[in-house]
């Protein structure tokens, strides 16, 4: 195997694992809740258990600072080698934890623990990746390594799905409900060893490794970052947040809703979203083709107005409850969103120096998740039951567009006087 092709195997691994995980906790919330929690109140046992999860998204920045300063300072090799671990240990351990009955109270706070480790994994792993993908390019190709990264994350959502249906469909009802929902914890575990193999065979970073040798990296990325690029930090959270925000409202708000709000069948609600993650795992190399041919700012600027354009349409598909409009309604909305999560990773990228590349990157799209992404799902439930509509789908999603397509333009104005102060 080529190191390109290592590099690409590591990194969608690394990746899909954590998607892997995240996709088992939303599909077997009820079964968590039930297990770790004492019997009595579903309800109250089930907000606990999403609050936990939302646990996970508090740490995301530190770990964005921990691995950042680890992968500026030491190299890329070692902080994905080290991210990787920690993203597969906990997720067997939620397989392994005992239950309520088991240990008492002791089970939802070791299940508070192993979120907040993995938050920290994934707050080091999800930028880190795409900066080591990107620095392994070419010039031809750099939005299309970049998308890889955005391409495992479909992938790993959809298998840790698709796993999670096939076993319960498999195996007595009983069974899965009391230790079969364990299995595709524990299957991750080895996952994560198998990209930690791969990852010990790379070599390290060629821009890392240029920087080192002409002694431009940092003995405090973090400190610099934060001081020296602070304002980039701000562009990528910006033209971050047109990813993070319909992202979440399409893959965790979006199926409850079809279920609750619109009355469809659990089954329906889950076709039309395996459909929607295959939509874009479609659409997403075709962008990231065209961004490496064609004008990459004017091809997200025109997407970013189909998004404005389309928020209403996407809302009166979905209010007409029949199962083809609106899975109308999904399949072209996961187009757009595909078109635009594709090239975005390497534009990001981009956007910083080598030396504080791993942490502006990490703390950029970790920042925009935090604050952004992993709110956005419980803040539109919240507007959508107060103002009895639902057009505040609609109204955020056309923020993020309207966000991201300032920051875009201000980064297009930035490089110009970049290369005029150059000439």
């Amino acid at each position: 195997m080529s190191q390109v092709k290592r590099v690409i195997a590591s990194t969608m691994v690394g990746n899909g694992l954590e998607w892997y995980d995240y996709a088992l906790y939303g599909t077997f919330t009820a079964l968590i809740s039930k297990h770790f929690f004492p019997q009595g109140d579903d309800a109250v046992a089930l907000i606990a258990t999403f609050g936990i999860f939302a646990v996970g998204f508090l740490m995301r920045p530190l770990g964005a600072m921990f691995f950042g300063y680890i992968g500026d300072r030491y190299g890329r090799k070692n902080a994905l080698a080290l991210s990787i671990l920690l993203m597969a240990f906990p997720t067997a351990c939620i397989g392994l934890l005992p239950t309520y009955k088991e240990i008492g109270i002791w089970a939802p706070i070791l299940l508070t623990l192993i979120r907040l480790v993995q938050g920290v994994a994934v707050g080091g792993e999800f930028g880190g990746s795409i900066v080591y993908l990107v620095e392994h390019a070419s010039r031809k190709n750099k939005n299309q390594m970049g998308s890889l990264s955005m391409l495992s994350m479909l992938i790993g959502l959809l298998s840790g799905a698709m796993i999670a249906a096939g076993l319960a469909h498999v195996m007595p009802q009983a069974d899965f409900d009391i230790w079969g929902w364990r299995i595709p914890f524990i299957l991750g575990f080895f996952i994560g060893i198998i990209g930690l193999y791969i990852r010990t065979k790379l070599d390290e970073s060629p821009v890392f490794m240029e920087a080192k040798e002409n002694g431009h990296t940092s003995d405090a990325p973090v400190k610099e970052a934060l001081r020296q690029n602070s304002k980039e930090i701000l562009l990528g959270i910006g033209i971050y947040l047109a990813v993070t925000i319909p992202f979440y409202i399409q893959t965790v708000f979006m199926p409850s809703f079809m279920v609750k709000f619109l009355k469809f069948s659990t089954s329906d609600a889950l076709l039309i979203f395996s459909l929607s993650l295959l939509t874009m795992m479609i659409v997403a190399p075709i962008s990231a083709w065209l961004s490496d041919n064609k004008d990459r700012e004017v091809l997200l600027k025109v997407v970013l107005i189909l998004y404005v354009a389309f928020a209403l349409p996407y809302l009166y598909l979905l209010e007409a409850k029949t199962f083809a409009l609106v899975l109308t309604s999904q399949i072209v909305f996961s187009a757009i969103l595909g078109a635009y999560i594709a090239p975005i990773p390497t534009l990001v990228v981009e956007l910083f120096p080598t030396k504080t590349r791993y942490t502006g990157m990490s703390l950029a799209c970790n920042l925009a998740a935090a604050i952004f992404g992993g709110t956005a799902p419980i803040l539109v439930a919240k507007m959508v039951t107060l103002m009895g509509s639902n057009s505040p789908i609609s109204f955020y999603i056309m923020v993020a567009a309207f966000s991201s397509f300032f920051c875009i333009a201000s980064v297009r104005v930035r490089r110009h006087r970049d290369l005029l102060h150059l000439v």
